[in-house]
């Protein structure tokens, strides 16, 4: 079964990452990179990707006439997808444990930064 492990967070986090030192973000992305070699190693790893800086969003939404509409990211928002995993897993337990051991990835000073990782199964039909 594959499932989507999203990523999120918000614009103070993302701030604040920005801030962290050159230790803790090589120390973050080892554990990352640790764990994706675990998943190929196993056969579940399908994919991977951070997406670029929230800043750099649009929203599009089409107009009757067909011409894009695109708006910057709204101030207002509170979360920003940040990059994704796709697995392809046994079952939902497994997809969960993956998603809390990236959630666990060490931040500044080595403590976890819980980064909540949404979980979603691909539909089927």
């Amino acid at each position: 079964m594959k499932y989507i492990l999203l990523m999120s967070g918000t614009r103070a986090g993302v701030e604040g990452y920005h801030a962290w030192s050159k230790q803790d973000i090589e120390a973050h992305m080892a554990v990352l990179q640790r764990i994706n070699k675990e998943l190929t190693a196993s056969g579940e790893f399908v994919a991977t990707q951070g997406l670029a800086d929230p800043r750099e969003a649009a929203v599009v939404r089409g107009e009757k006439n067909g011409i894009p509409v695109t708006d910057g990211v709204f101030p207002e928002s509170k979360e920003f997808l940040l990059g994704y995993w796709i697995v392809d897993v046994a079952n939902a337990g497994r997809a969960h444990a993956i998603a809390g051991q990236i959630s666990a990835a060490p931040g500044p000073g080595g403590r976890p930064t819980n980064m909540p990782i949404e979980v979603r199964q691909f539909a089927t039909h």
